[in-house]
C-alpha cells in the first residue's frame, strides 16, 4: 500500500545517501527549495500533503535513481546501508579482512534496496577494461558470503594487490580458471597460493 508516510520517508533516504538535507535535494531536482520541507508535509489543518508524481520524477532523475528502487526505498523491503569504495582502492592494504570482508572506516556509505546480505559492499568501476559488462562509473555490488559456481562474475583479489572483475570458468583446489569479460584482455589463471581472496558480484547499476 502506497502511504504518506513512507513516500517522504523514501524521499528522505535518497536526499540522505546524496549528503543533502530535503531542501538540498529540492535545489538538486531544480525545484523550489521548500518543495520538501517537512513543514509542508501535512496542510495547516493537519491533512496529509503528498508529493507530486512531477516532484518525484525530478528527484529521481537527479539522483539516478530508478522507479523501482524508489518503490522498493518506500516499502522498506531490505533498504539499508552498504560501504562502498572505489574499484582502484580495493587493491589497497587496510580495506579488507584476510578473508575478502570490508574493514576500517574509509568506505563511503549508501542506502542500497532489497539487499538480504548484511557482508555485501560495493565497488565503483574505473576504467574500461571491464567493458562493455562493466563500465567506467558503473557501481557493482560484490557478496564474499555467497557461494560462487562456474559462470558466476566475480571479484577477484592477490596476494599482490590485483584486484579484478572476470567470470569465474573453474574453480579447483590448485587455481582458478577466470574469462576476462573484455576481450581485448586475456584469460586468466591463478594458483590456490597466489589468491587472496574471490567474491560473487550480485547486481550493477547499468
Amino acid at each position: 500500500m502506497i502511504r504518506h508516510d513512507l513516500i517522504w520517508a523514501a524521499l528522505d533516504k535518497i536526499a540522505e545517501d546524496k549528503g543533502l538535507s530535503p531542501s538540498g535535494l529540492a535545489r538538486l531536482a531544480q525545484l523550489d527549495p521548500t518543495t520538501f520541507n517537512r513543514s509542508k508535509r501535512n496542510t495547516n489543518a493537519g491533512k496529509p500533503r503528498w508529493p507530486s508524481t512531477e516532484s518525484i520524477a525530478k528527484v529521481l532523475s537527479a539522483a539516478n535513481v530508478t522507479f523501482r528502487e524508489f518503490s522498493e526505498l518506500m516499502d522498506g523491503n531490505g533498504a539499508g546501508r552498504v560501504p562502498v569504495i572505489g574499484f582502484a582502492q580495493a587493491g589497497s592494504r587496510g580495506f579488507f579482512d584476510d578473508a575478502g570482508y570490508p574493514v576500517g572506516g574509509a568506505w563511503e556509505d549508501i542506502t542500497f534496496p532489497a539487499l538480504h546480505d548484511p557482508t555485501a559492499y560495493g565497488l565503483r568501476i574505473a576504467g574500461d577494461s571491464m567493458s562493455p559488462v562493466f563500465r567506467d562509473g558503473d557501481l557493482i555490488i560484490v557478496s564474499p558470503a555467497s557461494n560462487i559456481r562456474p559462470r558466476d562474475r566475480v571479484v577477484v583479489k592477490t596476494r599482490e594487490g590485483e584486484v579484478m572483475a572476470k567470470e569465474l570458468v573453474r574453480r579447483g583446489a590448485m587455481g582458478i580458471d577466470l574469462k576476462s569479460l573484455n576481450p581485448d584482455y586475456e584469460d586468466r589463471y591463478i594458483a590456490a597460493q597466489d589468491l587472496d581472496w574471490i567474491a560473487r558480484i550480485l547486481w550493477c547499476s547499468q
